[in-house]
């Protein structure tokens, strides 16, 4: 018997070799009169990796069980049939890794052109893109009307930010990295003109006789943060908006952590027209802001949509030398 099934093994193998052989759906080997060894195969791809096996040891393997009249299945791991553990490509044009992470053992011989998803780090790049503002003593400055007011729809929140995604246990994980972020004051008062003197800064009005649109103040930071988060999915990795291809995290998720700034650019902007002809100013300077902004970030997520709050916990301009101001801003990460 044993030399039957060598002899059918190694003609399974030759015939796998030829393509027609390798389009049908399973391979049926008959050994004596009574009994036959079936091969299933549902993809085509999978007889690169019948290639790699040692059949001599898994026959004498089995074999050895019938002859014990030992009904169980065979103990050993997939894996210690194959001939080495080296990477195996096929014959196409993608690359097929051996998915052996999965904790699985009858999976060790599948190969995935995905990566695996027990994998405990991704990386990202995602964009924030919303509004921002501040608050004095708790209420916004347009109830007292005063000139350094912002208008919400103009005042944009932009960052850039590349973020890890960490797997700390199965449904908890943290997102952590850094990037650029961009804070816009538009003014609500287009004539309002940002200045300073050894006292402070100066919120004054421009009195020239122009045609005034716009005036603004921007600041530059580097950030890095640090948010928890809860993955009701389980989801590994975290599919955005940029992705694409159809990709999609559907779960909820939440967190709240720490960021931390450091401003590396400020500066003014006005715009205006004189005579028909449109103008343009900047006026870089630290106008005494705080070189350094602190505070907590809450994401909330649904789908391949994260939305997102920051506010700064320390005030933007320093002490006695500017209102005193505390930033916030909010918006999607796409």
């Amino acid at each position: 018997m044993k030399a039957l099934l060598k002899i059918s093994m190694m003609t399974l193998l030759v015939g796998l070799s030829a393509s027609a052989i390798a389009q049908q759906d399973s391979v049926v080997i008959r050994v004596g009169k009574e009994s036959k060894v079936i091969f299933s195969i549902k993809d085509k791809r999978d007889l690169e990796t019948l290639k790699h096996y040692d059949f001599q040891a898994l026959m004498n393997d089995m074999v050895q069980k019938l002859e014990k009249r030992d009904s169980t299945a065979i103990t050993k791991p997939s894996s210690d049939y194959l001939k080495d553990s080296a990477q195996v490509k096929s014959t196409s044009t993608d690359d097929w890794v051996r998915d052996r992470d999965r904790g699985d053992e009858d999976n060790v011989g599948h190969y995935s052109s995905k990566r695996n998803k027990s994998r405990k780090t991704y990386n990202s790049f995602n964009i924030d893109v919303g509004m921002n503002n501040y608050l004095q003593n708790g209420k916004f400055p347009d109830a007292s009307n005063l000139p350094y007011a912002v208008k919400p729809w103009g005042s944009w929140y932009v960052g850039l930010n590349s973020i890890w995604r960490t797997r700390i246990s199965k449904k908890f994980f943290l997102e952590w990295g850094g990037g650029v972020s961009w804070y816009n004051f538009k003014f609500n008062d287009t004539k309002t003109v940002l200045s300073k003197d050894d006292n402070g800064v100066i919120f004054s009005q421009d009195q020239r006789n122009v045609d005034l649109r716009k005036s603004k103040l921007t600041v530059t930071y580097i950030n890095i943060s640090a948010v928890p988060m809860i993955d009701f999915g389980d989801n590994s990795r975290k599919y955005t908006l940029l992705d694409g291809g159809g990709h999609h995290s559907n779960s909820f998720r939440i967190g709240v952590g720490p960021y931390a700034g450091y401003r590396i650019d400020s500066y003014t902007k006005q715009m205006y027209y004189d005579n028909n002809d449109k103008f343009r100013t900047h006026d870089h300077d630290n106008f005494y802001l705080n070189n350094l902004r602190y505070g907590l970030r809450l994401q909330v997520g649904f789908w391949d949509t994260d939305v997102f709050f920051n506010y700064d916990m320390n005030d933007l301009f320093t002490t006695d030398k500017g209102p005193k101001l505390t930033a916030f801003s909010f918006g999607i990460t796409l």
